[in-house]
């Protein structure tokens, strides 16, 4: 049995952009990553790679490719052969590239916000249009849920080049029905543009929630599809830069390969070595105890809020460890995220990175133990009364 609720010291022992960017009062809980150390035979793999003592170049290998294919199968069913399998630098990296083969600057990239903050980086880095068809939110007490606008979502997609789903949803934890999934697939094929599904939290499903990779749904669906993949959050390994772009598609595979190849985006040894300890099979005991642990946090949260700040609103989230707070009928003046970090020493995520829809809100990271989100959210109480 892991114990989840005994952590490292990240303050003192660690270069972590988490717990050094703000100062040593402050509690941090924003960027996505965990504070649990990554399963033991992660660390075995990687301790048995560094004591061997030559860190040379390496490439993705076919067993790496055969190993992320069978995890698929093993998951969802879903059929891939290994050589749809492509590394990448991580999930960010991944969609610039399908940016870069797929939008031009008159034909953009079509997100649902508030969406990821890196999703909106894409027009800065790439130069090319945004366009947003926001979700459409819905209130009942104090819990929020979120659902799709069809018709910004229709009129969107006609000016669009690619569409970047983020499923399961990041920072909402919506997990899309197949129902959304297949009509908003059917809405892209039928004007032409390419499919880029965020699946980095896939495996990170609170209670007893299911998931299914969009491009399982049909052949037709994964010929238009990029699925980008990775253990990096699930099995808190972010920091070595390693993922997976699934491309079913022949053509489309080797136009991705070549500007993967062009920008010289190799993934470091130790990101693949733990990819494939991660993806093994090893670690799924691990998994099933953390799933546990988040979801009992998730509850946590929602009932601590639920009672304690009753007029703050809040998701419940289906998948990933993060919780979107909305602070709009409070009485906070500005930015709940510059008021928290003045006034409770608690440092979340700012709403508005994640889209004009975030303003009054806040992203809260509940990957922790639960002495700390406990503290956190006393502090912000006593913030706000």
């Amino acid at each position: 049995m892991t114990n989840f609720n005994e952590i490292p010291n990240r303050r003192n022992n660690s270069n972590s952009i988490k717990w050094q960017f703000y100062p040593k009062d402050v509690l941090p809980m924003w960027v996505a990553d965990m504070e649990f150390p990554a399963p033991k035979p992660i660390l075995r793999a990687l301790h048995k790679a560094v004591d061997h003592g030559v860190l040379g170049y390496e490439m993705p290998s076919r067993a790496l490719q055969e190993t992320a294919a069978s995890r698929m199968d093993k998951l969802y069913r879903w059929k891939v052969k290994p050589e749809a399998v492509v590394a990448v630098t991580g999930i960010v990296n991944g969609f610039s590239v399908a940016v870069r083969i797929a939008c031009t600057p008159k034909k953009g990239v079509l997100m649902q916000t508030p969406v990821y903050n890196e999703f909106h980086e894409v027009k800065n880095n790439i130069g090319i249009p945004l366009l947003e068809a926001p979700l459409i939110k819905h209130v009942t007490g104090n819990i929020l849920s979120y659902e799709i606008d069809w018709d910004i979502f229709e009129k969107q997609v006609k000016k669009a080049g690619m569409f970047l789903l983020c499923n399961p949803h990041n920072p909402l934890g919506i997990i899309f029905s197949r129902k959304d999934l297949l009509k908003m697939a059917e809405l892209c094929i039928r004007n032409n543009v390419l499919i880029v599904s965020d699946e980095i939290h896939s495996e990170l499903i609170m209670g007893d929630n299911k998931f299914s990779p969009l491009a399982k749904l049909s052949a037709e669906i994964a010929k238009h599809t990029i699925t980008l993949i990775s253990p990096s959050k699930t099995f808190n390994v972010a920091g070595l830069f390693c993922g997976f772009a699934i491309i079913t598609d022949k053509e489309l595979r080797e136009r991705f390969e070549k500007e993967v190849n062009h920008l010289r985006m190799h993934v470091g040894s130790l990101g693949l070595i733990a990819a494939q300890a991660a993806f093994s099979g090893a670690c799924d005991g691990w998994l099933k105890e953390l799933l546990r642990y988040l979801t009992d946090n998730r509850d946590f949260l929602v009932e601590y809020v639920t009672e304690y700040m009753p007029q703050v609103r809040l998701t419940i989230p289906d998948a990933t460890y993060l919780c979107w707070l909305d602070f709009t009928q409070t009485k906070i003046v500005g930015s709940p995220y510059e008021f928290f970090l003045k006034n409770a020493k608690v440092a979340a995520s700012e709403g508005k990175i994640f889209g004009e829809s975030g303003e009054g809100h806040i992203r809260l990271n509940f990957g922790t133990s639960r002495k700390l989100l406990e503290q956190g959210l006393e502090q912000m109480r006593k913030a706000l009364h």
